[in-house]
């Protein structure tokens, strides 16, 4: 049976910001009353990143016109901080290009603000356990970016690197999976495994091929022909 985000123990700790107080304090009080654990909020890009660091949210849910500072930066430096953090966009736009600059940023969805509150809901809950969660439409666009990315040479690496690091049979399987596009729980179900475990695959060959996200994961897995498997 595969694990769900039902199944944590404790409340998915959430914050939320965005410079529009009354739009903030509308989403954050939805999912208070949800059941997440709303540990803090922020109205501009610097408050975030600062707040970010002492509340250890497990969810940040962000907005990307912010004063201050942007929003992709925002997102960049939480995630530097704390890589365990994950970033779940909350945005009126719809552009391409804001699409993949976030998701370039370490967020791991993006949600439009013409999402229902139950879709906000769902995708908080997605996004905690490491889900790419994404507005219709916008999962194939990241995914043909990955792709492109790919094509592209990949940057040099530092000199004296040692050869890459030997993943299992698991650790590939998973990592060939996760380059198809396939959510984690639909890994664990295919592998007949708990989302945890896909989730400590996941960590552990990130770790391994000293990257950092997602993003960079499914790139290195598309460079060695591993989603034409």
């Amino acid at each position: 049976m595969t694990e769900t985000t039902e199944e944590r123990p404790d409340p998915i700790r959430v914050m939320v910001v965005d410079d529009h107080p009354m739009w903030r304090d509308a989403v954050a009080r939805d999912l208070a009353e949800s059941g997440f654990e709303v540990v803090a909020t922020a109205g501009d890009g610097d408050q975030a990143v600062r707040r970010a660091k002492a509340a250890t949210p497990d969810v940040l849910v962000l907005d990307l016109n912010l004063p201050a500072k942007p929003g992709v930066q925002v997102c960049k430096e939480v995630v530097a901080a704390n890589p365990a953090l994950r970033v779940l966009v909350l945005s009126a736009s719809g552009e391409h290009a804001d699409v993949l600059e976030a998701v370039k940023s370490g967020a791991t969805g993006y949600l439009l603000k013409s999402a229902s509150t139950e879709e906000l809901r769902d995708a908080v809950r997605r996004t905690a356990v490491g889900d790419p969660v994404f507005t219709p439409g916008l999962a194939g666009l990241v995914l043909g970016e990955y792709r492109r990315l790919a094509s592209e040479p990949a940057p040099a690496p530092d000199t004296g690197e040692p050869k890459a690091p030997r993943l299992t049979d698991r650790e590939t399987e998973v990592l060939r999976l996760v380059a198809k596009g396939l959510s984690y729980k639909q890994i664990a179900e295919r592998l007949v495994i708990s989302h945890r475990t896909v989730q400590n695959h996941v960590q552990n060959t990130l770790g391994k091929l000293q990257l950092h996200n997602r993003v960079e994961l499914v790139r290195y897995a598309i460079e060695r022909g591993l989603d034409d498997e």
